[in-house]
């Protein structure tokens, strides 16, 4: 059984850098908060929101974290962390590629270590730096021996 994490709109923005205000309006927008910061019956309904009382004046409510990432990053957002590991890591490719006769690895090398679903994200950060280096992935070793086998 999974648990869902449940975050006010603070938190939840938090991860993705952004405010709360801006956060509500993109939940707004996707039609999961009322005008009055209130989840909609639709947020509700979808488990993207609980109301802890739903009839106070002052609408208190917190927000599924996953259900909502998955929102919110459709929307182009990325989390933070994610963020921080994309720009680290074009900073190491680009100072590599640059090159330094203390550093007796390439960028080719050190790319080989790059977590595949940040590969575009990463070559992304690279060509907006300028630099001319790009990731490239090679095929896997299962994959070269169907090939290979095919050919034969």
């Amino acid at each position: 059984m999974t648990t869902s994490l449940w975050l006010s709109l603070t938190d939840l923005g938090r991860i993705y850098g952004i405010s709360a205000v801006h956060c509500g309006r993109l939940l707004s927008d996707a039609g999961l908060r009322q005008q009055n910061g209130a989840p909609s019956s639709k947020a509700l309904q979808q488990g993207l929101a609980y109301q802890h009382h739903p009839h106070a004046s002052c609408p208190s409510a917190v927000w599924n974290g996953e259900g909502c990432a998955t929102l919110l990053q459709e929307q182009g957002l990325r989390p933070m962390a994610e963020r921080n590991l994309i720009d680290q890591w074009a900073d190491l490719l680009s100072a590599l590629e640059q090159g330094s006769p203390s550093i007796n690895t390439s960028a080719e090398e050190m790319a080989s270590d790059l977590p595949a679903n940040l590969v575009s994200q990463v070559n992304q950060e690279l060509r907006q730096r300028g630099c001319r280096f790009q990731v490239r992935r090679k095929a896997s070793a299962c994959r070269r021996a169907r090939s290979s086998s095919s050919r034969n």
